[in-house]
């Protein structure tokens, strides 16, 4: 995109939006080269920082006017690229939009702008009895636009769901610039379902309606150490298997507890090879009898030591070292790529035995954590960016993990998101007609292929053209009207 219409697209964002919303200063713009994801980076063209529905509204107008691409962005927390900026585009960052709207306790619902904190909503409801469900382990600063981009899990994830079950509404501003509403209907198309988890490729949200949770009658939560992780891999398996469905089962490998240690002093039991943490929440009676059998089936699998606790601050202690696991590798690796995928948990034991014979065959160290219960892994995967071919055999080891994944009947994404770190990977999980339908979807929200470009699909079909197996270049990209991510 020429400098000239960017430079006075800018000139109408200011006189739009303020001197003070509008970045152009490289200096500057180089804080929102990324997301948590740091391995992909990219300069944005302009920055803008709107505070309402019709400010963003009136900025998209402004980038189809322009044929400018746009990405949306919330707090940055993102870990596979999705709001990775265009250097010819515009950043459209909803920090701004944080207020609460409205509480409505008689039909359990919020009202939330994007850039409202996710830990922000329980906290504004807890004295009321309610607590907003998903958790991820960002949630003192991921936002909920972002959550609702990427469909974002946590640890609770296996009881209550992801975003997607618990957003009822949203207001959004389509690509070419409207403003509309999507809710949770019961006949017609599901619009609203299709647009949590689409990662900002139809558009962007700027209210959220949120479903909230009574907070349960009792809550437990219990760590147990076991000697090596498939010790602890068992346990998972016989727990769910047992009929049991914790509000959350996690598990933690040395190399991850070690990291944890170094980083929060979280003081989990020495020398345990994997450590397991159980909640347990619902009615007391049945939080008791559900602990008794968690317990047993622990020690029956060779548990060494649990710890048990009942109240806020003891329940916080445990989850410490879970909650900063991610941050906490950096206290032991100069670098590191975080990657997100999904196996049966039946294939967890398997599956885990062959990413530690990665490690070993390219000298790279995993460190592993993942959501149990849903097969959800978060393998860790360590290098040292100055060691001259460390970050080449690191990415190696992160896509054959991908690979085991759909090997074993996964998914290459858990809630992280596909973006631009997982895109490569959707033809080895999806077929052509597949992604032709998928993308003939983003075609009707997003015709012309401004909204979030270059994610998702490793090439982008331009709307318009014939679904089917793409012969040659383009016309329009061989003529420079358009480009092929």
């Amino acid at each position: 995109m020429p400098t000239k219409t960017l430079d006075e697209s800018a000139r109408r964002f200011e006189e739009l939006l303020g001197p003070g919303s509008v970045i152009t200063d490289p200096v500057r713009l180089r804080t929102y080269e990324c997301d948590g994801l740091t391995h992909h980076r990219a300069t944005p063209g302009v920055v803008v920082l709107p505070e309402s529905a019709e400010q963003i509204a009136a900025v998209v107008r402004i980038c189809n006017e322009h044929g400018l691409p746009f990405v949306a962005r919330g707090a940055g927390t993102g870990l596979s690229g999705g709001a990775l900026p265009r250097s010819d585009g515009v950043l459209v960052v909803t920090s701004k939009m944080r207020r609460i709207l409205s509480v409505d306790v008689p039909n359990r619902r919020a009202t939330v702008e994007p850039g409202v904190t996710n830990l922000a909503i329980t906290e504004a409801v807890r004295d009321l009895g309610y607590y907003y469900a998903p958790d991820p382990s960002s949630q003192q600063v991921c936002t909920i636009g972002g959550n609702v981009a990427e469909n974002s899990g946590g640890a609770h994830c296996l009881k209550y769901g992801f975003t997607v079950n618990h957003v009822v509404g949203l207001e959004i501003v389509t690509p070419d610039g409207d403003i509309v509403e999507l809710t949770d209907v019961d006949s017609g198309y599901d619009l609203l379902g299709a647009f949590v988890g689409s990662e900002g490729t139809l558009g962007i949200a700027t209210k959220v309606v949120v479903r909230l949770s009574r907070l349960p009658e009792a809550v437990t939560t219990l760590l147990a150490a076991f000697e090596d992780i498939e010790r602890g891999g068992r346990a998972v398996s016989a727990i769910i298997g047992g009929g049991i469905v914790p509000a959350a089962i996690e598990m933690m490998d040395a190399l991850a507890v070690e990291a944890a240690e170094a980083a929060v002093a979280c003081a989990y039991p020495e020398g345990a090879g994997a450590v397991l943490i159980v909640e347990l929440d619902g009615p007391a009676e049945e939080v008791a009898h559900q602990f008794g059998e968690v317990t047993r089936i622990c020690r029956e699998n060779d548990a060494f030591e649990i710890r048990v606790a009942d109240d806020p601050v003891e329940r916080a202690a445990i989850w410490r070292g879970r909650k900063s696991a991610f941050a906490a590798v950096g206290r032991i690796s100069p670098a590191y790529i975080v990657q997100d995928g999904v196996v049966p948990r039946t294939a967890l034991p398997e599956v885990l035995a062959r990413i530690d014979g990665l490690s070993r065959e390219y000298g790279i160290r995993v460190a592993n954590v993942f959501h149990a219960g849903d097969g959800n892994l978060h393998p860790l995967v360590l290098f040292d960016d100055a060691e001259p071919g460390a970050g080449e055999r690191a990415e190696i080891v992160s896509g054959r993990i991908l690979d085991l994944c759909i090997e074993h009947g996964g998914s290459i994404t858990g809630e992280h998101g596909v973006g631009v770190d997982k895109s490569r990977y959707m033809p080895k999980m999806f077929s052509d007609d597949d992604l032709n339908t998928m993308q003939l979807v983003r075609c009707a929200f997003d015709p012309r292929g401004l909204s979030n470009p270059g994610k998702i699909f490793p090439t982008p079909r331009l709307c318009g053209e014939v679904p089917g197996v793409r012969k040659g270049v383009h016309p329009l990209v061989a003529s420079g009207q358009a480009e092929h991510f």
